[in-house]
C-alpha cells in the first residue's frame, strides 16, 4: 500500500501523518521534539505507522465481522496491550543505560548499593505497568519520558531513603540516561509487539474467545500489508534541520493552509498558535495561501509562553485552561512579554488577586495578540479554522470566540480534535501531490 508522509517538526512536539492515495488519513503520530530532530522525525513517523496498523486492523475486522459489537473495546484493549509492550521495552533500555553509568569495575559498597537501588526502582516500575495501561487509567502524558520520569522520581525517593543513598544520585542517573534513551527510538519490530499484545488480549478477553482464531488470522493478514513510504514532505519550526532534500520541504504557512482546507474545505482564514510562533493565514477555495502574517521573533502569545506561565505558577500546562475557565472577572494584563509576565504575575499574586482571574486575563491577552496578527493578514472571513496545540485550551477558545464575535460578527469557527496535526496533514498532501504530479499550491 502506497502511503504519503508529512512530518511537522515543531518546537515542542513533532507530528506525522500518513495518507493513502486518495488523501485519506491512515495514521497519525506524535512525540516530544528534542535536540536530535532526526530522531524526533523517526519516532513520530513510527507512531504514525503504528496508528496506521490499527486503522488497517479496524477495516479488516469490520469487514470480517465475528466480534459481535465488541470491535471498539477489542481494539482499545489491543492498543493498551501494545503500548504496555512498548513501555516495558523502553524501561529495559532505560535500566541498562542507568546501570551503564555505574562503574562496573571493583564495585564499592556504595556502588553495589546503587545498583541494587536502581534495580529495585525498575522492579517497581515494571510491576505497576499493567495498572498504567488498565482500562480507564488516566495518564497526564503518553510520552515515555513523562510517564517513566514521574514514576521513577516517586520510587527513587523511597528507595533512596531505605538504602540510605542520596536521592540526587538516583535522579542524576535518570537525567543522564533518559536523554540517551529518548534518542534511541523503540525497537522496529512492530509486528512482534502486535503479536504479543494480541496474545495477551486473546488470553484475557473472554468476550471474543469464540472468534479468537478468526481475529488472529485477520490481524496477521493486516500485518502482512506493506505500508510503503512512497513520498515524504517535512515542515515546521525545525524543518531546515530535517534530513530531507530541498524538494521534500514545504513552509509551515503552506502546510497549515492546505491542512486546514483538507479538514474544512470552506476555510478562508486560519489561525495557528504553536509552541514557537503564531500565524494568521488567508486561503482561497483550493486551500492555496493568499496572504499571511506571523509572529516568530517573540515567544509572547505562543505555547512556550503558556509553558512559562505554568512553570511560574507551579502548574501543569494542561491545568491552565480549566483554571482560567473558573474566572468570572479576568484581570487586565498589561504585558504579554514573556520576560515581564513573570514579574507581573508574581506582583498580582502578592496583592491577593485570584489565580483563575490572572490566568483568564493572560489567555485574553494571548488571543488579543493573535487577533492583531490575523487583522494584519486580512482579517477574519467565514469560515475560520483554529489550529495548533493551543486550540485544545478551552480558555483560549472561549476568548477567541468572544473576540471574533465582537470584531467580525457571526463567523463559523472550526476546531478539530486533531488540529495539532494540521501542518503534518498539509505536508502529507503535498507529498501525495508531488508523487502524482499535481501542483504544489504556491510558495510562502
Amino acid at each position: 500500500m502506497k502511503t504519503f508522509v508529512g512530518i511537522d517538526l515543531g518546537s515542542t512536539t513533532t507530528k506525522a501523518v500518513l495518507l493513502d492515495e486518495n488523501s485519506n488519513v491512515i495514521g497519525r503520530g506524535i512525540t516530544n521534539s528534542r535536540s536530535n530532530y532526526s530522531t524526533a522525525a523517526r519516532v513520530a513517523g513510527q507512531e504514525a505507522r503504528v496508528d496506521g496498523r490499527f486503522t488497517l486492523f479496524r477495516r479488516a475486522l469490520a469487514e470480517g465481522g465475528g466480534l459481535n459489537g465488541t470491535l471498539d473495546s477489542f481494539l482499545a484493549a489491543l492498543e493498551r496491550a501494545f503500548r504496555q509492550e512498548q513501555f516495558v521495552e523502553q524501561l529495559g533500555d532505560l535500566e541498562e543505560t542507568c546501570l551503564g553509568y555505574i562503574d562496573g569495575q571493583r564495585l564499592s559498597a556504595s556502588e553495589a548499593a546503587t545498583r541494587d537501588a536502581v534495580g529495585e526502582i525498575f522492579v517497581r516500575l515494571r510491576a505497576e505497568a499493567p495498572e498504567l495501561y488498565a482500562p480507564g487509567a488516566k495518564r497526564k502524558s503518553d510520552f515515555f519520558r513523562d510517564i517513566a520520569g514521574s514514576r521513577y522520581h516517586a520510587h527513587a525517593e523511597e528507595v533512596a531513603r531505605s538504602a540510605k543513598l542520596p536521592y540526587e544520585l538516583l535522579i542524576n542517573l535518570y537525567d543522564k540516561s533518559i536523554i540517551e534513551v529518548e534518542n534511541r527510538p523503540p525497537d522496529g519490530d512492530l509486528s512482534g509487539k502486535f503479536r504479543r499484545a494480541l496474545s495477551a488480549v486473546l488470553t484475557h478477553e473472554p468476550s471474543i474467545q469464540g472468534a479468537a482464531s478468526r481475529v488472529q488470522q485477520t490481524i496477521e493478514n493486516a500485518l502482512a500489508i506493506d505500508l510503503e513510504e512512497t513520498y515524504l514532505v517535512g515542515t515546521g519550526y525545525g524543518r531546515v534541520t530535517l534530513p530531507f532534500s530541498k524538494e521534500h520541504i514545504r513552509s509551515e504557512i503552506l502546510c497549515h493552509g492546505l491542512g486546514a482546507h483538507m479538514m474544512y474545505p470552506k476555510t478562508r482564514t486560519v489561525l495557528d498558535i504553536g509552541g514557537q510562533d503564531t500565524k494568521g493565514i488567508q486561503v482561497d477555495a483550493n486551500g492555496i495561501v493568499e496572504n499571511f502574517q506571523m509572529n516568530d521573533r517573540c515567544a509572547a502569545g505562543c505555547g512556550r509562553y503558556l509553558g512559562y506561565i505554568a512553570d511560574e505558577m507551579n502548574m501543569g500546562l494542561h491545568e491552565l485552561g480549566p483554571m482560567a475557565m473558573k474566572s468570572d472577572k479576568p484581570a487586565r494584563i498589561n504585558s504579554t512579554c514573556t520576560v515581564f509576565a513573570g514579574a507581573e504575575l508574581r506582583d498580582r499574586l502578592s496583592l491577593g488577586e485570584k489565580r483563575e482571574d490572572i490566568l483568564a486575563g493572560l489567555h485574553r491577552a494571548i488571543i488579543l495578540r493573535a487577533i492583531s496578527i490575523i487583522s494584519r493578514s486580512g482579517g477574519v472571513s467565514d469560515e475560520f479554522t483554529f489550529t495548533g496545540g493551543v486550540a485544545k485550551n478551552e480558555a483560549a477558545v472561549r476568548e477567541l470566540k468572544k473576540l471574533i464575535k465582537e470584531n467580525y460578527g457571526e463567523v463559523t469557527i472550526n476546531i478539530n480534535p486533531e488540529s495539532i496535526y494540521t501542518g503534518a496533514l498539509g505536508a502529507a498532501e503535498f507529498a501525495r501531490r508531488a508523487h502524482t504530479g499535481q501542483g504544489t499550491g504556491g510558495e510562502a
